[in-house]
């Protein structure tokens, strides 16, 4: 069982996921996975998520045959016959082994991993507002849940009773592996606390799960309602005509005919500010989109933010850290906030003086004009492209034409056929069920034809869904009980233009798309026994190393003149822009760095505070200020809408993760430039056989040196960023984990 308390999710933001069915393989047979679950088949009789998947492959979710009214009951149905499960390998009368305890733990809970999935989904995609009440009502009861899990004192005894015996036992470095980590998990959630303990630590993750749903019913309330109208012709203004088709539709959506809509998400404002020369309506989109739940109204995330630091602060100190950042980074790579924030900081002052260099580039472009205006922030997007222009003769509006997403989704699909020997068939409309009509499925099949798992594409915004772009895994890949495939999924929001036409993506939105996708063939690769430890189950700041890596494929030259078509033509993007593209690669990093590192900065600090009532904008403000952020950007994302932050444990304190998994990926890319090229096949297996398939069966440190055959350091992220390459640049130096890891 993957429990709440082991779960790593996995994206830009962290939800659930789905399934799909083709021919080739051989599917597994309803009344196999019924056996491999420990079901009985006749639990399902009152609720169509209770039961085990139907369909080929050990079944796909059982989308269109329940309510969400179902949701409720399903999960605390599964929750119960998960307690009752673990109860019974506590009240084992035989000595504890590794077999009848930490195995026996891997195989319980089948039922609450597939209603979860399904539950995940739908608050993330279909988050209307009966959802939204379910979710309200049961993130307590699943924080409550897990803590019974961990609190179970008979269970936590066997566990610790296999750990000390652990180098007598000859398990395999797999089992050493997940016992360890069964082990430290426990310890770290609060196993070992005396009963007085757990019950405030209980109260207190109970309290922050309400506070998590709050926070990001609140994001998405304002995401799904704020738009700016535009009314007239004028309005429109240097938009291209996607993106005024895009602001068509949306309006068109929102019961705007003959509109156009600016939408509250990021693939809708960003291409405004890039292109729009109505500076006053830069502004207004500018200030709608960063003033996401701070607007002093009733979907204000200030009060929620200090009461969950609050609570946090309390949290690690019951648990015998000195702050959330100290408990959070303990089984990260980083190990400790100082070590990330020395990361943090060897990058900040090099990217705040590119920063000043872009701003004094684009002045210098505004005064010429005599546009009489000093930089703003609602300036940037706009400003860079006309200097992109003037230095590189590189327009946007030039690359986006041969970017269409279908035809990228292609590439995406060839890259992993050369890295990984993966193929990728859609399944005809209509045979898998899917949650919505915008979701399609693809079987993945390995090079022998055998089948691998499923892929789910959920590409367009919609009212109810989160916005950013994420990857889940409906079902992890194992092999405990037979062959269990896996089911990911890849979740986006680009903006549908017209009927029929294709949708023309930026090439900042090709490499998110590239990204998540990375996240997915995470997930596709795995080769693990213990489902606990397959795919994305890894560590935080490991986790984005893949993802970030395959973004690097989007722009070599077999990818670009194959897929990279015109959308009109049909030819392939010309040399002389591919070599436009390569020669900026380096343009606008240090925007891009210091607007990410602001936000993972103020992240780190924030939970360093301890238990300092903090009030966040005062607080988001100082903090920014004392770095001498540059007033003419703002952080990625601000505290009042930092999902990653504050829907959840997930990426709290650990913002940084992208920073650290980048100094990983772009060593990794120069261990292919260094030998064949990006598809040398020698090195793209040593990829795949230690990085992608491996799971959390290995330390992510000892992983990347059996990769690369050394520790990274920070100069290739230097490099790629285009930044000064320090005279010491050491490696981040990640560290193994304790004695029993591997």
């Amino acid at each position: 069982m993957t429990f709440p308390a082991r779960s790593r999710t996995t994206g830009v933001l962290a939800p659930a996921v789905a399934v799909l069915c083709a021919c080739a393989a051989s599917p597994t047979k309803p009344d196999e996975a019924a056996r491999r679950s420990g079901e009985k088949p006749a639990v399902g009789q009152v609720n169509a998520l209770l039961p085990p998947w139907q369909g080929p492959w050990g079944g796909v979710p059982p989308f269109g045959r329940f309510k969400p009214a179902d949701l409720k009951p399903a999960l605390e149905t599964a929750m119960a016959e998960a307690l009752a499960e673990l109860d019974r390998i506590a009240a084992d009368p035989a000595a504890p082994t590794f077999e009848n305890t930490i195995a026996a733990m891997e195989r319980a809970g089948h039922t609450l991993d597939r209603v979860s999935a399904v539950y995940g989904i739908y608050t993330s995609t279909m988050n209307d507002a009966e959802v939204q009440g379910i979710e309200r009502e049961m993130s307590p009861k699943l924080a409550e849940f897990n803590d019974q899990i961990v609190q179970n004192g008979k269970l936590f005894a066997r566990i610790g009773a296999v750990y000390a015996a652990r180098d007598k036992l000859q398990l395999t470095p797999e089992q050493q592996r997940l016992l360890w980590l069964d082990y430290t998990t426990f310890v770290r959630a609060g196993a070992q606390l005396d009963s007085a303990a757990k019950g405030k630590l209980s109260e207190l993750n109970q309290r922050l799960a309400g506070l998590y749903t709050k926070f990001s019913q609140n994001v998405l309330a304002e995401e799904g309602s704020e738009m700016v109208l535009l009314e007239k012709e004028a309005d429109l203004a240097g938009l291209p005509g996607a993106v005024r088709d895009g602001a068509a539709a949306g309006a068109a959506a929102r019961g705007k005919p003959g509109l156009w809509a600016i939408i509250n998400t990021r693939s809708s404002v960003d291409p405004f500010l890039t292109y729009s020369t109505r500076r006053d309506l830069r502004e207004k989109v500018w200030r709608m989109f960063i003033m996401r739940g701070d607007n002093a109204d009733e979907h204000d995330n200030n009060r929620t933010i200090t009461e969950i630091l609050q609570l946090r602060a309390e949290r690690a100190k019951l648990l015998g850290y000195p702050t959330h950042a100290h408990w959070r980074l303990e089984d990260s790579m980083a190990k400790t906030p100082e070590r990330a924030l020395a990361l943090m900081e060897a990058v900040w002052k090099p990217a705040v003086a590119r920063v000043h260099e872009e701003v004094a580039d684009m002045q210098g472009i505004a005064d010429r004009e005599k546009a009489g205006i000093r930089i703003a922030p609602w300036d940037y997007r706009f400003y860079a492209e006309k200097v992109r222009k003037a230095r590189y003769d590189l327009d946007q509006n030039d690359v986006k034409p041969y970017l269409m997403l279908e035809k990228l989704r292609e590439g995406m699909f060839w890259v992993a056929g050369e890295l990984f020997g993966l193929r990728f068939a859609p399944v005809a409309d209509g045979s898998i069920p899917v949650y919505h009509p915008d979701v399609r499925v693809w079987e993945v099949t390995d090079a022998k034809g055998k089948h691998v798992g499923l892929w789910y594409f959920d590409p367009y915004a919609r009212p109810g869904k989160n916005s950013g772009a994420w990857m889940n895994e409906y079902r992890r890949q194992s092999r405990l009980e037979g062959e269990v495939p896996v089911i990911v999924s890849n979740n986006a929001n680009f903006v549908k233009g017209k009927p029929g036409e294709p949708i023309l993506i930026s090439w900042d939105d090709a490499r998110t798309l590239f990204h998540e996708f990375g996240h997915a063939l995470h997930g596709l690769n795995s080769s693990v026994i213990y489902p606990s430890l397959a795919g994305t189950s890894v560590a935080r700041d490991y986790v984005e190393f893949p993802s970030q890596l395959l973004e690097h494929w989007l722009e070599t030259r077999p990818v670009l003149d194959r897929f990279a078509l015109h959308y009109q033509t049909g030819k392939a993007i010309p040399a002389a822009l591919v070599e436009k593209i390569e020669r900026s690669k380096t343009f606008n990093q240090g925007f891009a760095t210091v607007e990410y590192l602001s936000a993972a900065l103020v992240d780190m600090k924030l939970h360093l505070a301890g238990g300092t009532p903090i009030d966040p904008r005062r607080f988001e403000k100082d903090t920014l200020a004392a770095l001498e952020m540059p007033a003419e950007l703002v952080m990625r994302h601000r505290t009042p809408h930092f999902q990653h932050v504050f829907s959840g444990d997930g990426y709290s304190a650990g913002y940084y993760s992208y920073l650290w998994s980048d100094t990983l990926s772009a060593d990794a890319w120069e261990a292919f430039v260094e030998q064949g090229g990006p598809y040398d096949k020698a090195v793209a297996k040593r990829l795949h056989d230690n990085v992608f398939s491996a799971g959390n069966t290995v330390d992510p440190a000892d992983a990347y040196r059996k990769f690369r055959g050394r520790d990274p350091g920070i100069a290739a992220l230097m490099r790629k960023r285009g930044f000064p390459v320090p005279a010491s640049a050491a490696a981040p130096e990640p560290k193994a984990s304790p004695s029993g890891s591997r």
